[in-house]
C-alpha cells in the first residue's frame, strides 16, 4: 500500500464588513463619546451647584441666628431698663381656610378666591399690607391666620410644598424644578425659596405664586368648638398672631 500525504494550507483573508455596519458602529461610538462627555460636564456642574447651595444655606443660617439673637438682646435691654419691648410689625402671614363653601356671602367668597383659598383647610402665605389686612378682615369668620415662624415655613414647604408649573401641580422633589422656573430671580434651591418667603424678599410675589396652595389635614384633636367664632372668644377663626404655629403643627 502506498502512503498518501495531505498538505493543508491556510489562507488568511480579511473579511470586509458592509458599509452600513461600519457607519452604524461609527455613529454608536460617537454617540457614546458625546454621552460620556455630557455626563461628565453634568456631574461637574451639579458639584459646583451643590457647593453654591451649601454656601447659601450656611449664610441663611447665620442670618436667622443673628435675627434671633438681636431680638433676644433687645428684649433683655428693655427688661433691664424697665421698658417694654415692642417687636417689629409682621410682614408675613399664613392664612388657613376653616369653612367650606356653603352659606358664604359673595364678597367674602370673592376674597377667598383672590387669596387662592378655594377649599377647606387650604393655606397660603400673604404679604401683610394695608390692602391685604382689609381683605383678611372681610374673611374673618371663614379663615384663621397669624405670623408663622421659620420652623413653620420650612416644615410647610418641605412637607407640603408643591410647585405650579404650566398650571400643573408638581411635587418639589428636585432643586431643578425651582431653578428652571425661578432661576432668573436668583432662586435656585429650596433654601432660597424658604428664605425669600420668610423674609418677604423683593421676589416674594413670584416665589409665592410658584407655590401651589397648601392642602392641609384636619387638626389633630379636631377644632376647638364653633369655628365661626373668633379665636379670642374660644373659636378658631380670625387673627391668632404667633399661635398660628401650634395650629400649623397640628394640621401639617
Amino acid at each position: 500500500m502506498h502512503e498518501v500525504t495531505f498538505y493543508f494550507t491556510t489562507i488568511s483573508a480579511k473579511v470586509l464588513a458592509p458599509e452600513t455596519v461600519l457607519k452604524q458602529r461609527k455613529h454608536a461610538e460617537k454617540t457614546a463619546a458625546e454621552k460620556a462627555a455630557a455626563a461628565a460636564a453634568s456631574k461637574k456642574e451639579r458639584k459646583q451647584k451643590r457647593q453654591v447651595i451649601f454656601k447659601r444655606a450656611e449664610q441663611y443660617v447665620k442670618e436667622y441666628r443673628q435675627l434671633e439673637r438681636s431680638e433676644i438682646r433687645l428684649r433683655r435691654q428693655a427688661k433691664q431698663t424697665g421698658n417694654f419691648f415692642v417687636p417689629a410689625q409682621a410682614k408675613l402671614a399664613f392664612v388657613i381656610r376653616t369653612k367650606g363653601i356653603n352659606k358664604i356671602a359673595p364678597k367674602p367668597r370673592k376674597v377667598l378666591q383672590l387669596l387662592r383659598l378655594l377649599q377647606i383647610n387650604n393655606g397660603v402665605f400673604i404679604r401683610l399690607t394695608y390692602a391685604t389686612t382689609q381683605m383678611l378682615q372681610i374673611i374673618t369668620p371663614y379663615a384663621a391666620w397669624g405670623t408663622p415662624n421659620l420652623k413653620s415655613v420650612k416644615e410647610l414647604i418641605y412637607k407640603r410644598g408643591y410647585a405650579k408649573v404650566n398650571k400643573q401641580r408638581l411635587p418639589i422633589s428636585d432643586n431643578r424644578i425651582i431653578e428652571e422656573n425661578l432661576g432668573k430671580y436668583g432662586i435656585i434651591c429650596i433654601e432660597d425659596l424658604v428664605h425669600e418667603i420668610f423674609t418677604v424678599g423683593p421676589n416674594f410675589k413670584v416665589a409665592n405664586n410658584f407655590l401651589w396652595a397648601f392642602k392641609l389635614s384636619n387638626p389633630t384633636g379636631g377644632w376647638s368648638g364653633r369655628k365661626v367664632r373668633h379665636f379670642i372668644e374660644g373659636g378658631d377663626s380670625g387673627n391668632r398672631e404667633d399661635k398660628i404655629n401650634a395650629l400649623i403643627r397640628r394640621m401639617n
